[in-house]
């Protein structure tokens, strides 16, 4: 599904960086079932997600903590081997970037 910039833009910051948390769900969902396929396809559309709202900051705040957080998650979707722990300590720093992200049980 092709998100466009212009759509993503409407949606408000807590809008997207639920989006985001959602499409992390997904990859620890596949990643869990030992599906590798499937969870470079999620990682590839988190980063994506994160790349339109970078494109799309107004202001700085929480930029550099969301770039540290992509180039980690990139890092993550490089190597080949995947490791359910640390997806699960990189997807709680993500929740913890947020303060909508303080409410959302992962």
């Amino acid at each position: 599904m092709e998100l466009s910039l212009e759509k993503w833009r409407n949606l408000p910051r807590d809008k997207q960086i639920l989006n985001i948390a959602a499409e992390l769900s997904r990859t620890k969902n596949w990643l869990k079932a030992k599906d590798y396929s499937s969870t470079e396809t999620c990682l590839k559309r988190t980063l994506e997600l994160i790349d339109l709202t970078v494109e799309l900051r107004k202001d700085n705040y929480g930029l550099k903590e969301l770039l540290k957080f992509r180039g980690v998650l990139a890092d993550f979707y490089i190597n080949k081997e995947k490791n359910y722990n640390k997806f699960m300590s990189l997807s709680k720093v993500f929740l913890d970037f947020s303060p909508i992200g303080h409410e959302l049980e992962f």
